[in-house]
């Protein structure tokens, strides 16, 4: 068992897949196929039915190979069930002070949502360790491009509408990482338990990033 976020992991992969309301019974193996693929970043979001058992049991068993969060953490109520539970980052959908300064003071990386520019400065002078832009699927890669402008010094990660096709357009306007949601858990996939195939769609997204970086670096 690990509690301790690794950026190394991060860094590698900087994609955090988000679990919503998926069945406890198929948490091991995704989180099996996710590394295995070279994934990094799991977060199962606190409003999921039986979130912290989720997240403990991740952490017993895939915290020193992934990073494991909590997400649609909005209280500091959630705040404490999550950090109790074990989760190695925190997630929240909106800019909560209390829930900022918190991690902030523990150490604990912590992604506020934030839609605005404003939002997003003053989640990250509340101590955000990045700010997760959403909903960012009607925003655009054109406005991460935009709000860095200015703010070049925010690490944002767009969450919301990402997906194979358009994630690397993302890092190229400058994110610093992505949250993706249902792309990377097909609801007809897991329903079948058929793993191998979930894992060749991780390896897709792995793959891509790679090639991204390789270009980058031409």
């Amino acid at each position: 068992m690990n509690n301790k976020f690794s950026w190394e992991l991060f860094n590698q992969m900087p994609i955090i897949g988000i679990m919503r309301n998926i069945s406890s019974a198929y948490t091991i193996n995704i989180a099996h196929a996710f590394e295995q693929a070279g994934l990094t970043c799991l977060e199962v979001t606190m409003n999921s039915t039986g979130a912290e058992e989720t997240i403990g049991s991740l952490v017993n068993t895939h915290g020193d190979k992934l990073n494991i969060g909590a997400g649609t953490v909005c209280t500091m109520n959630d705040l404490d069930r999550a950090l109790n539970a074990g989760a190695q980052f925190i997630v929240t959908p909106i800019v909560n002070d209390d829930v900022i300064a918190a991690c902030a003071a523990q150490k604990v990386p912590v992604f506020p949502g934030a839609y605005t520019p404003t939002e997003i400065y003053k989640a990250w002078s509340l101590g955000a360790t990045m700010v997760k832009v959403f909903p960012a699927t009607t925003l655009g890669t054109g406005y991460i491009r935009e709000v860095l402008g200015p703010l070049s010094d925010i690490s944002l990660v767009p969450t919301g509408g990402i997906n194979l096709e358009n994630f690397t357009g993302y890092l190229e306007a400058g994110a610093k990482a992505v949250g993706i949601g249902s792309h990377l858990f097909p609801k007809s996939i897991l329903e079948q338990e058929d793993w191998d195939k979930l894992k060749e769609i991780y390896v897709l997204f792995t793959e891509r990033y790679h090639t991204f970086i390789q270009s980058k670096k031409a």
